[in-house]
């Protein structure tokens, strides 16, 4: 014997399905043009092919680690993904001071490579350890804020992103996590003079939390990059404290002053993680640790 019913409420129709044995549910997404299922996950060989499939409106798949949550919640409805794991995009190179990383290399890579140290920092504070090991470069270029932490570090770098979106076109990360879009293939960026890249994630605990304020600078003898998470809905260049901070040492005057200038960019917002109120409170003491070690 078989029963059959459906209810519907919202975007989703909950479908039970009764046999002799036992009860069966199904959750089907439906919007107005009908039910929205996951019908196939491709894995192409090459760009080309990925290309080709995005193309005809199927959605990229690196590590998953942000679109499947959103898959298994129904706020994102996919009918097709485009698995990225066998095309080509990951691997990293050094030539030089110069190193390009594949968008489809995990987090846990950068990690464990030795020869990029700069960013074990970085990695190490994003996430946990199983996560790390499915998230991609070229993925976390596409995390909102307070997520993100690597985008904020590659802002600072000064990092390029190669992306083929009707063509194959070369950002800055900067540039480019304004408006993400595209297939991003690569990263590349020129490794900092030694001791000039500083690294900061502020976060409610050590494991798998979204930052409260994050920074991330070099600071160079002719030159000052500042990159701030967790502060507003984007990446936040911060050219003020940059401008305070051009051509003088780190010192516990000129850090502060710096900080002081740089309240006016932050644009914070209330989340789970922490209030506005509390981000732009705590910014000017995370810079000082950021910069100065204290």
């Amino acid at each position: 014997m078989l029963s059959l019913s459906v209810g519907f409420g919202g975007r989703a129709s909950v479908v039970s399905l009764t046999t002799m044995r036992r009860p069966y549910t199904f959750i089907i997404d439906i919007d107005k043009k009908g039910p929205r299922m996951l019908t196939e996950v491709h894995v192409p060989d090459d760009v080309a092919a990925a290309v080709r499939l995005l193309e005809s409106g199927a959605t990229p798949l690196g590590g998953g680690t942000s679109l499947m949550p959103l898959l298994n919640d129904y706020a994102s409805p996919p009918t097709e993904l485009v698995s990225l794991r066998r095309a080509g995009l990951a691997g990293i190179h050094l030539d030089g001071a110069t190193v390009r990383i594949g968008a489809a290399t995990t987090l846990g890579q950068v990690e464990h490579d030795p020869r990029l140290a700069i960013l074990d920092p970085v990695v190490r504070s994003i996430a946990s350890v199983p996560v790390r090991n499915l998230a991609t470069v070229g993925g976390n270029l596409f995390a909102h804020q307070p997520h993100g932490d690597l985008a904020v570090a590659l802002v600072a770098l000064a990092a390029r992103v190669t992306v083929v979106d009707g063509g194959t076109h070369e950002l800055t990360v900067e540039e480019f996590v304004t408006d993400p879009r595209g297939l991003v293939t690569e990263v590349a960026f020129t490794q900092p003079a030694d001791g000039s890249f500083k690294y900061l994630k502020a976060a409610r605990r050590r494991f798998n939390s979204a930052s409260i304020v994050t920074v991330a600078a070099v600071i160079g003898e002719s030159a000052v990059r500042v990159a701030l998470g967790g502060v507003g809905n984007q990446i936040i260049r911060a050219h003020a404290v940059e401008a305070a901070l051009a051509g003088q040492p780190l010192t516990d005057e000129t850090v502060p002053a710096a900080a002081e200038a740089g309240l006016s960019e932050l644009a914070p917002v209330d989340d789970a993680y922490a209030s506005a109120w509390y981000r732009t409170r705590v910014f000017p003491v995370h810079l000082r640790r950021a910069l100065l070690g204290h």
